[in-house]
């Protein structure tokens, strides 16, 4: 570079006029200085040091280089090493103050055919120190966050690649980023932690038990729960491994070590699990609930059926049955996607008989039914496409026929309602219990519909999925019953419409079980004291500290002074206390409409309603699934990939466990909206 290019990255030096002259040529003539444009000069500062001789001072180290003496300008290259290079001691001490890092030059030994081209940066694109700690920080979120191998940093692809971008960056082992994983992990359940401890009311774990090729199973424990605002979550607490998945102490073992590892002693509302139990691993899971009495609702705070389970095996059914239609439908469909060509025929084939379907063809994976369902939906509402295909295209003879079309048809109209209520599982809203009370009744009153259809087809496939909804019914109506009641909508009315529809003249027996079980839990309410979390003994501490008049009023109004006090009064108005849910009962429902935030409408009432409001809060987060969104349609069991299988059981937890509090971590969880149409 010449001396001429040096200048190129003069500065105006900070206090001196623009009127001033920078530098002089042979001929004496002014130049105009240049407008600022290195980034060193937000680091350094010029001062004169003698006649003619200045010198550039770092801002953070203080230490001097020369600049300019005379007419000869040193530039700016020395001085960009100072700061890129990472020599500046007083820069590196305070590198953890920046996410930014440098962009390093070409290096030769790392290869490539040229060096980068000049890069020009702008004044919005300061030189930052490079920051090791920072790198492993973000490599092992990128890890937990999309699943990658924790090998990958010990890859030679990877490695390169990293050390292409920063070649300052020292390799990490596998030891390494495991460590870093399983930190993050912790840092992120610490916040968890503080913030759960300010939970007001209590918790309901969803167990979905996972296989893998070691037969060992894996416990995913997940809570749910209503914060003080009112807003439903949904976290992963722990994945527990277990050695024996079949023994009765299993799901107990796991759930114990939960509420140990969470603080969640006397905090356990209820249990929604899918793993076969027997009457013995029943009884080992009861007395963790904080329910004085077990059984209430005939013991349905354990809910032992999956919605999600027993809808995909609803759904496993329908194919079964049409296997060989959908066989036919499904290599037709092959025939047109396997090829450009044919596609471009088949749009063609539509167009020219303007067919009015929006729906495109795809092929289905067929361990999630959702999409098996959907290639039907759309090839039927396309059928005449495929009639008139073979007049287009000579070599297409799958065309199925009519009565395969009708039978499709007949698969679409089981499978749709059982679609179109598991949907509503995979939304962010989190719906409540209440949403599937109603979709349950409706799938198992279409159901007795059908059975009663002449067409032998229809009837023997109607038994058998109603079997599997009975059995669903026969174990949760109670439950979801209870969480109708809590939404001021509907309340008990809801219950007595639907009830006879189902049980017939045994109804009345199943309605007074629901209330007599909703009674009986308010009065488990009435008698708990008021819970001081930490939120509420802040304020009360709060206002306390602002009272100095401790006079004889003050230590008679104390906790020690008329505890019995409190005893006499909850004894003597118990049957005010229990009006509180007559109240709410007797009132008129309020209209219904589509959309309906039910927690929302708690949240406003909870001063009308003190106690009433604690325990819908409660209700209101039982969850009806215990699979998880993503997996909702899966007709498969779950089974933990070979990888993850072969790490620690720690590092497993901690990874599934850091990834799904990094999702959804930084984002607000919305309020359940129930929708619901009549």
């Amino acid at each position: 570079m010449t001396e001429m290019t040096e200048i190129a990255d003069m500065e105006t030096i900070p206090g001196e006029s623009n009127n001033q002259l920078a530098l002089t040529t042979p001929e004496a003539q002014p130049i105009k200085r240049r407008k600022k444009k290195s980034m060193v000069w937000e680091y350094f500062t010029i001062e004169n040091v003698s006649a003619g001789c200045r010198r550039a001072y770092c801002k953070r180290c203080k230490q001097s280089f020369a600049y300019s003496t005379g007419s000869k300008v040193a530039g700016t290259s020395h001085l960009k090493r100072h700061i890129a290079k990472g020599t500046c001691r007083a820069l590196l001490r305070g590198q953890g103050q920046d996410n930014n890092q440098f962009i390093t030059p070409y290096n030769p030994k790392m290869g490539g055919s040229e060096p980068p081209k000049r890069r020009y940066r702008s004044p919005s694109s300061p030189f930052i120190p490079f920051d090791q700690d920072r790198c492993r920080h973000e490599i092992a979120r990128m890890i937990i966050m999309h699943e990658y191998p924790l090998h990958i940093v010990e890859h030679p692809g990877f490695i390169a690649f990293v050390q292409s971008l920063q070649p300052q960056f020292d390799k990490m082992s596998f030891n390494t980023v495991q460590g870093d994983c399983v930190a993050t992990y912790l840092r992120e359940k610490q916040s968890l932690m503080k913030f759960i401890e300010g939970i007001p009311g209590r918790f309901c774990l969803t167990l979905d038990m996972w296989s893998s090729n070691q037969t060992l199973g894996y416990v995913f424990i997940t809570g749910h729960f209503v914060d003080s605002d009112w807003k439903l979550h949904r976290w992963v607490f722990n994945v527990v491994m277990e050695p024996y998945p079949d023994s009765h102490s299993a799901l107990s073992h796991a759930i114990a070590a939960c509420i140990s590892d969470w603080s969640l002693e006397g905090k356990l509302f209820s249990l929604t699990f899918n793993h076969p139990l027997s009457e013995a691993g029943l009884e080992n899971l009861r007395p963790l609930l904080c329910v004085k009495n077990p059984l209430i609702l005939n013991g349905q705070l354990l809910i032992r059926n999956c919605i999600a389970r027993t809808m995909s095996s609803m759904a496993k059914d329908v194919l079964g049955a049409g296997q060989e239609i959908i066989k036919k439908i499904r290599d037709s469909v092959k025939y047109v996607k396997m090829s450009e060509s044919h596609d471009d025929k088949f749009i063609q084939v539509k167009n020219q008989l303007q067919v009015p379907s929006e729906k495109s063809l795809f092929l289905d994976n067929q361990t999630r039914w959702n999409t098996t369902y959907q290639m039907l939906a759309a090839a039927s509402e396309l059928k005449e496409v495929f009639d008139c295909l073979d007049t287009y295209d000579p070599d297409y003879k799958l065309a199925p026929s009519m009565e395969d079309w009708k039978l499709a048809e007949t698969l679409c109209s089981f499978l749709k309602p059982l679609f179109d209520a598991a949907s509503i599982l995979t939304t962010t809203t989190l719906p409540t219990v209440i949403t599937f009370f109603y979709e349950v009744w409706k799938i198992h009153v279409d159901l007795g519909r059908s059975i009663t259809s002449e067409d032998p087809f229809i009837s023997n496939l109607a038994k058998s999925m109603q079997e599997k909804i009975d059995k669903y019914w026969k174990d949760c109506s109670l439950v979801l019953a209870m969480a109708v009641v809590m939404d001021p909508r509907f309340k008990m009315k809801l219950v007595e419409f639907s009830f006879p529809k189902i049980y017939s003249e045994d109804a009345p027996t199943y309605i007074k079980t629901v209330d007599d079980g909703i009674h009986e839990l308010f009065l488990e309410y009435v008698a708990l004291p008021l819970p001081l979390t930490p939120t509420y003994a802040e304020e009360v501490n709060g206002a306390n500290n602002g009272k100095t008049n401790e006079s004889h009023y003050g230590n008679l109004l104390s906790d020690h002074g008329l505890t019995d006090f409190d005893v006499y009064i909850m004894e003597t108005n118990s049957q005010q206390m229990k009006s509180e849910l007559d109240q709410y009962l007797e009132e008129s429902l309020l209209p219904r409409v589509q959309e309906f935030d039910v927690l929302g409408w708690w949240k406003l009432n909870k001063m009308k309603y003190p106690t009433l409001s604690k325990m819908a809060r409660d209700i209101l987060s039982i969850p009806v699934s215990a699979a998880a969104p993503e997996s909702i349609f899966d007709i498969t069991d779950k089974q933990l990939d070979e990888y993850r299988s072969s790490l620690r059981p720690e590092t497993v937890e901690a990874l599934i466990c850091a990834k799904d509090w990094l999702h959804f971590g930084s984002s607000d969880v919305s309020n359940a909206l129930v929708k619901m149409e009549f």
